[in-house]
């Protein structure tokens, strides 16, 4: 009979591209991998992956058995997850994902959450790209829009508003401007990662909304780098304002052009994967995150 964990390893390993990092990441030597790997492959009596030392290639046979291993993978992960609600433990390793610039605000969360549930180990990746959560087997992702995907459930966190910025030294030696046309004649910090370029800053007025050019001497792809060069007075940021918050809070930064109003934030979500049992580390975190951010009704993607 069929070991259906060696299964979930052969899933495991094909996720991760070699026995190294699925090793890594089910915390287990190499070894064991292979020869449970070459055990179920006995049992078989067929080859699953051409092994390689650059990369692993899937046989026929495991393209076809791949999709059957996902599966009790999954339901290895509800059983352990029903057996988890059943004991009401919080634990286990928490797999986060979140962007470079949501890690200013992360991280914090992220301490007092383990201090709050010591038996919760976390794995925090940051990424710029959106991450499959299936397959990178992700537990939370923190995004800045959901996504047209039914396999996942949102939580809004925060509306995320955004505000201008300046610090005090900046204003002291290059002027207040009174009307968003002036920023023209100061120097802008600018987020820009690869063809995106955020130069074009967008205000609401009495005829709706219009644009404003603006220019400066740094373009970074990192929200929280703009933050610290807004801060050293390099120039005026526009930014979300929870990025900010603790340099304001500071007197390091101080609001500009408050009374010229500025679209809607992009809303922040808590995504996860909609699952028929959602293991108490994962719904603990959501909780644990609304409850500092913000709080609103799960609402499953379409």
């Amino acid at each position: 009979m069929l070991n259906p964990q060696h299964l979930a390893i052969f899933a495991t390993i094909v996720q991760a591209g070699s026995i190294s990092r699925a090793a890594i990441q089910l915390r287990c030597g190499k070894s064991v991998l292979s020869r449970q790997l070459a055990r179920l492959e006995q049992d078989l009596g067929a080859r699953l992956i051409q092994r390689s030392t650059r990369r692993l290639a899937l046989t026929e046979i495991g393209e076809l058995v791949l999709q059957e291993a996902r599966q009790i993978g999954r339901a290895l992960d509800n059983i352990e997850q029903l057996a988890d609600q059943h004991q009401q433990q919080v634990r286990g390793v928490l797999r986060v994902s979140c962007s470079m610039a949501g890690r200013r605000r992360m991280v914090p969360l992220l301490a007092e959450f383990t201090a709050l549930y010591p038996q919760v180990k976390v794995t925090l990746q940051m990424e710029e790209h959106l991450v499959d959560l299936i397959a990178e087997q992700i537990d939370v992702a923190i995004r800045a829009a959901p996504l047209a995907d039914s396999s996942l459930i949102a939580r809004k966190l925060s509306d995320n508003p955004s505000v201008i910025v300046a610090a005090p030294a900046y204003l002291a030696r290059a002027g207040t401007p009174q009307t968003a046309h002036e920023l023209r004649a100061h120097a802008c910090l600018i987020y820009a990662n690869g063809d995106y370029v955020a130069d074009q800053w967008v205000f609401i007025g009495a005829d709706g909304p219009y644009t404003v050019p603006v220019d400066g001497p740094l373009r970074i792809n990192d929200g929280g780098a703009l933050v610290t060069a807004a801060a050293a007075g390099v120039g005026i940021l526009r930014v979300p304002r929870a990025l900010a918050a603790e340099e304001m809070a500071r007197g390091e930064l101080v609001p500009v052009l408050a009374h010229c109003p500025l679209p809607p934030g992009t809303p922040v979500y808590a995504v996860y994967p909609a699952r028929e049992f959602l293991a108490m580390k994962t719904s603990a975190f959501v909780d644990f995150l609304l409850a500092r951010i913000g709080d609103q009704k799960p609402s499953a993607h379409t």
